[in-house]
């Protein structure tokens, strides 16, 4: 088990998130495209510049037109992360894709209407998630923190994790499409509640991100294990489809994977960071609104078609800074 410090030893304080990762970092080169997968993408994305709508919620069959926001979500990165979840299998991926657009609209993801940071404010009052840097290979960094609980066990809880993967992928910088999790299970006196979730809600959660969120994952790095959530996690593995498994490492030294100097000074980074929910969040959702507004203004720009590559629509961003 990684050693818990008593006091972080950090030199650069930071009580908001990092705008971009560390310059000397680099983004992997993706694999080109087999003919093969190229056919099978264009196929995926000939069906979605052909469909009228799909499900108003999961509830409905009335058929409502896509949003521009749903059109700019249906990015050529987003076929190619469906296609690879469901191994190029062209009507697998379609079914999955529309299914997901019926969930976003049922479970509700939209910040101006729908998961609003003020809904959600109160969920991450002590710091229990927490966007934070960008690790070796340019993703975001969101940090989970069980221990720093301090609600019961709500539906709401679900929605903060989605609010927060929401966020943590506004966050991403052109050519990367995926995130890092940091999941730290020691306690702090900070909590409340029951760290460990119900096996139901856990596999709730489990099943939204492996649905909804496929090959968003790129690395999740677990430390300070105790028992019971070992004890949980055993119960949970068997629902973890293998792919997912590849990703996940435990009590591994952070450093290893996240630069220093973006890295909380709680697991061996340089970083003093200490949670202030009044600074934090107005930055958090500040600077979160302003890329998602611009990936948005990008894609209308571009024509508001389907199939946009992500890279498009956030290069070119420059962030103000504002909260440096």
């Amino acid at each position: 088990m990684a050693k818990k410090t008593t006091r972080p030893k950090g030199t650069i304080k930071r009580d908001t998130p990092f705008p971009t990762p560390e310059p000397s970092v680099k983004i992997p080169a993706q694999p080109t495209l087999s003919k093969e997968e190229q056919s099978k993408y264009n196929e995926v994305l000939a069906h979605f510049k052909s469909l009228e709508g799909v499900h108003e919620n999961e509830k409905s069959k009335t058929i409502v037109p896509l949003s521009l926001s749903e059109k700019a979500w249906l990015s050529k990165e987003c076929f190619l992360r469906y296609l690879r979840a469901t191994k190029w299998n062209v009507p697998h991926c379609t079914k999955r894709i529309e299914a997901t657009l019926v969930w976003r609209r049922t479970f509700g993801v939209d910040p101006t209407k729908d998961l609003t940071p003020d809904m959600i404010a109160e969920e991450n009052e002590t710091g229990k998630e927490v966007i934070l840097g960008f690790d070796n290979d340019s993703r975001p960094c969101l940090y989970l923190k069980p221990g720093r609980q301090n609600t019961k066990p709500t539906h709401r809880q679900v929605q903060h994790l989605v609010f927060m993967l929401e966020r943590v992928i506004d966050f991403m910088v052109p050519g990367q499409d995926q995130l890092a999790l940091l999941i730290d299970l020691a306690p702090h006196p900070i909590g409340k509640h029951n760290k460990m979730p119900s096996l139901s809600l856990g596999r709730e959660v489990l099943n939204i991100l492996q649905d909804h969120y496929p090959e968003r994952l790129g690395k999740a790095l677990l430390t300070h294990i105790p028992r019971l959530a070992q004890i949980f996690m055993k119960l949970i593995w068997a629902f973890i489809d293998p792919l997912t498994r590849e990703k996940i490492v435990f009590n591994e030294p952070f450093p290893n994977y996240v630069p220093s100097n973006q890295l909380d000074a709680e697991f061996e980074g340089e970083v003093l960071f200490e949670y202030n929910h009044e600074k934090y969040w107005p930055a958090l959702v500040a600077m979160a609104k302003a890329r998602h507004e611009y990936f948005l203004r990008r894609h209308e720009e571009l024509g508001g078609s389907v199939g946009h590559s992500e890279s498009d629509l956030r290069e070119g961003f420059v962030d103000e800074k504002l909260f440096e």
